[in-house]
């Protein structure tokens, strides 16, 4: 992996995506694939087939050592302590007032070795702050260039990578991983996502990730850019960070309150922004991250204002977007609390334009 501050960034199969005529663009400084044959007909290849991801950009940040569990305790909202060997959870870590770092997934190797998977623009600034706020009780260190990170998503993902990688593969449950071999390389299959359907992300030592990809593609999958994953998790309602969530954010704001573990105080094991979290909990939120359909055939975009009956700027959309398998459009914003429920219809304004859109309860999609 290629990192050079004056430059866009490359994973270890971005000659493959160039080669392949994909359109590349600047994604938070690296070169990525936006799409290769269309968004829509890549949207499609993931909710009916199977289609494979390059998110090689994210970062892997290890912590090992006897006080391993203690060092993650220390920064995740959720509780690690529930994890075994060989499971997985999804988290928010957060500032001391609650704002969130990033959201991550946090992985149990072993009893003293954690992973922490980090969202590629945050990969520096989240290493700084596990290190300032976590350092001193075990090792923490930076793995993000050694590889190489492939999603498989889609209906026939897992028995593609079953075939490759072996049979095994189909007990791994949900947020589970497992080594395996595909094309002689070995390889940590999770059983986890950001589409909305089943499948696998495989980290793959980055010197050897060409050949696993190219498998992939010859087994039937299709390759996916980046314009197709941001809708297929946006009808999946799965946040993005810089956009739905960040440092002015709380978890509890965001709905994500499922993975704040606050009882983990009365266990001696308090995290990074318990405190400030426990405190919004008691005084009651004051506004709410809502789904919401468009009730015509605009599209609510990113900086888009929810506005009250007099025009005043009451909140402001986070996502937006076309929903191919569900049909229509799409989004997220916050808004005040008065307006969360499910069925509300809010008035959406967005270049001089204005337009309704009613809030909807849970994901706009669910897999079969």
């Amino acid at each position: 992996m290629v990192r050079d501050p004056g430059s866009l960034q490359h994973t270890p199969l971005h000659d493959l995506h160039v080669a392949r005529g994909a359109k590349m663009v600047d994604f938070g400084g690296w070169h990525m694939p936006l799409q290769y044959e269309g968004i829509l007909a890549e949207h499609r290849a993931v909710r009916e087939r199977v289609g494979i991801f390059d998110v090689s950009h994210m970062g892997e940040i290890d912590f090992t050592g006897p006080r391993a569990l203690a060092a993650v305790q220390r920064l995740i909202t959720n509780d690690a302590a529930k994890l075994v060997d060989g499971r997985a959870m999804y988290t928010c870590v957060c500032y001391p007032d609650g704002g969130i770092v990033d959201d991550c997934i946090v992985y149990r190797r072993g009893p003293e070795d954690y992973r922490i998977v980090v969202n590629a623009a945050n990969i520096a600034k989240d290493f700084a702050f596990f290190v300032q706020q976590a350092g001193k009780l075990c090792d923490i260190a930076d793995h993000s260039d050694d590889f190489a990170l492939i999603a498989v998503q889609g209906p026939k993902a897992r028995a593609l990578v079953a075939e490759l990688g072996g049979q095994h593969l189909l007990d791994v449950p949900s947020f589970g991983f497992a080594s395996c071999w595909i094309s002689g390389v070995d390889v940590t299959a999770a059983r986890t996502g950001y589409t909305g359907e089943d499948g696998f992300e495989l980290f793959v030592p980055a010197a050897v990730a060409a050949p696993v990809w190219e498998a992939l593609l010859a087994g039937g999958a299709a390759p996916i850019g980046l314009g197709a994953r941001d809708t297929l998790r946006l009808e999946a309602r799965l946040s993005l960070y810089g956009n739905d969530i960040d440092q002015t954010t709380s978890p509890l704001e965001a709905g994500l309150g499922w993975v704040v573990k606050l009882d983990k105080l009365g266990r001696g094991e308090p995290f990074v922004g318990a405190e400030a979290l426990a405190a919004q909990k008691a005084a009651g939120l004051t506004r709410s991250l809502v789904g919401f359909r468009v009730q015509d055939r605009n599209i609510a975009r990113h900086g888009a204002e929810v506005v009250d009956a007099g025009g005043a700027v009451i909140g402001h959309v986070t996502s937006g977007g076309p929903a191919p398998t569900v049909g229509g459009a799409v989004g997220l914003a916050y808004v005040p609390i008065a307006l969360s429920a499910p069925g509300t219809v809010l008035t959406i304004s967005q270049r001089g334009r204005s337009f309704p859109a009613e809030v909807v309860k849970g994901p706009f999609y669910r897999r079969p």
